[in-house]
């Protein structure tokens, strides 16, 4: 598998990629051959990381403007390169209703979820892809395309998200390919009050019969940032476990 995708030498930066989704895909590139640098807000975690992945690693938030451009330049002064750029880190929060959503608590989900993937993709396209080209992945969600009880912040943030990937990818054609991945659940901490309390129940009601593991994103994430996926850009491609294909999965 790993020869296939032709990452070796290549270097990628997965943000929020010492757990879950974000570890899945950082161990998946490095296992593809790529140099892998990761970040989270866990100082510790990032170093454990790193050293696991035999890579590198910088502890800070995404929200900060000055974390965007510290990570490119290690990746840079490191690597001498930045070919993958995955936008995983996120925040679910507000969550409840949003007529009692803080809006203070609404602009961080976009400063989190829209605004640094615009930002980290801005540093990276000046530092290296503008010149050489790469791959950038979105990781967004199979509920931006409805609504949902409780996670309207979460959902609308990751919308906006999802139309980002395209306008960037028609902005950065052909040299870079922009595109997304969209999770449905997922057995992640972050999404653990969804699938703990009734796991059982919602695998029956899939078609591929178990809720999703970080490796099932990350596969498709890999596959995006390679040159097995050269002609594809703007596209999302959702990785739901049938989600969207229930009603004719349980009326049969």
């Amino acid at each position: 598998m790993t020869s296939s995708y032709g990452l070796r030498g290549r270097a990628a930066v997965v943000t929020g990629g010492t757990r879950g989704i974000g570890r899945a895909v950082a161990e998946a590139l490095a296992a593809a051959g790529a140099l892998v640098c990761v970040s989270a807000r866990d100082a510790g975690e990032v170093r454990r990381t790193a050293a696991e992945l035999g890579g590198i690693g910088l502890a800070g938030s995404v929200a900060e403007a000055e974390h965007a451009r510290e990570l490119t330049r290690l990746a840079l002064d490191r690597f001498g390169r930045l070919d993958i750029l995955v936008n995983n880190a996120a925040t679910n929060r507000p969550y409840g209703p949003l007529m009692d959503a803080d809006l203070g608590v609404w602009r961080e989900a976009f400063t989190v979820n829209v605004e640094a993937p615009l930002r980290l993709t801005q540093c990276a396209w000046r530092g290296w892809m503008r010149e050489h080209g790469g791959s950038v992945v979105n990781i967004c969600t199979e509920g931006a395309a409805h609504v949902g009880p409780d996670v309207g912040a979460y959902g609308t943030s990751k919308a906006a998200l999802l139309h980002l990937t395209q306008q960037l990818a028609g902005e950065l054609a052909p040299r870079v390919r922009v595109n997304s991945v969209s999770p449905g659940l997922v057995r992640t901490e972050m999404a653990r009050f969804m699938w703990e309390p009734r796991e059982a129940e919602i695998a029956r009601g899939l078609p591929m019969g178990r809720i999703g593991e970080p490796g099932d994103v990350a596969g498709a994430v890999l596959w995006l940032a390679s040159d097995a996926a050269a002609w594809v850009t703007g596209a999302d491609l959702v990785v739901d476990g049938g989600t969207r294909v229930r009603a004719a999965h349980t009326a049969r």
